[in-house]
């Protein structure tokens, strides 16, 4: 197979000029930030939800919903429509759920499934052949710090972003020869809607906080921000010889722990 010639861009101030985005789970948490953060970096963007942003951010605001293939095929569908092409995907898209093996039923890990690994496939089967005309092409994928650490009470949500991480890997060696680059990033506990409503089940909420906000070596929570910017960067030109990596974007909760509990506590 002949090599195909590397393609440089000019540097410039923003990271993704003229480059088109495609972002599941933008209507909130780290999918809208990303979405936000994209923008700002000079990309034009599809935002897709089920709740999809408000339009006045600057986005294509678009209904997907990640468990329907002819739902995602659709938003695809406008993004072409409008844009012209896709040159990033981002999958954010992606559920919660507490509990063990012997706790969460057969339905609820179907339903997790379908969302956060399904729904990965769904969007990437939708673009992927977008991605080949690009000269850019990326895709950036939401796994967690469960996939590759044991936490109590995530025995469903962390086999669904265990699934993520490995799907990342064999997806970047799929599209190595297509030059479309496949990453993901590894958050820890982020302050995002998302945690907020699980803090919301527990007895104690301010306990619950409390307690993972004393698990985190850095000493406090993530921001969506911190996670987007890590995002931009994996779908950025700037990241063109980065492939099948994952990045922790954890305060140090994977790599280190601090004796005696986290920094300055």
């Amino acid at each position: 197979m002949t090599a195909r010639p590397v393609t440089t861009r000019p540097v410039t101030t923003r990271r993704m000029d003229g480059l088109v985005a495609f972002v599941t789970g933008a209507g909130s948490g780290i999918g809208l930030a990303t979405a936000h953060r994209m923008v700002a970096e000079g990309a034009r963007v599809a935002a897709a939800d089920l709740r999809p942003p408000d339009a006045d951010n600057g986005f294509l605001s678009l209904f997907a919903d990640v468990t329907d293939q002819a739902s995602v095929d659709a938003a695809v569908t406008t993004t072409i429509e409008t844009f012209d092409g896709i040159d990033v995907l981002v999958n954010s898209a992606g559920v919660g759920t507490i509990g063990t093996v012997e706790t969460n039923d057969d339905d609820e890990w179907k339903r997790v499934f379908d969302v956060n690994v399904l729904g990965v496939v769904r969007t990437s089967r939708a673009v992927l052949p977008l991605l080949r005309r690009s000269e850019h092409p990326a895709v950036v994928n939401l796994a967690s710090i469960v996939s590759t650490t044991g936490l109590p009470q995530r025995a469903c949500y962390g086999a669904t972003k265990g699934a993520v991480l490995s799907l990342t890997m064999a997806m970047a060696a799929d599209c190595a020869a297509d030059r479309i680059r496949v990453n993901c990033v590894c958050p820890g506990t982020v302050d995002t809607p998302w945690v907020e409503r699980l803090l919301g089940r527990a007895d104690d909420p301010d306990a619950a906080r409390a307690a993972l906000v004393a698990r985190q070596p850095i000493g406090r929570l993530g921001t969506a921000e911190e996670v987007a910017a890590a995002i931009v960067y994996l779908a950025s030109p700037e990241a063109g010889y980065v492939t099948g990596t994952a990045l922790a974007i954890d305060g140090g909760t994977s790599g280190f722990q601090v004796p005696g509990g986290p920094i300055g506590k």
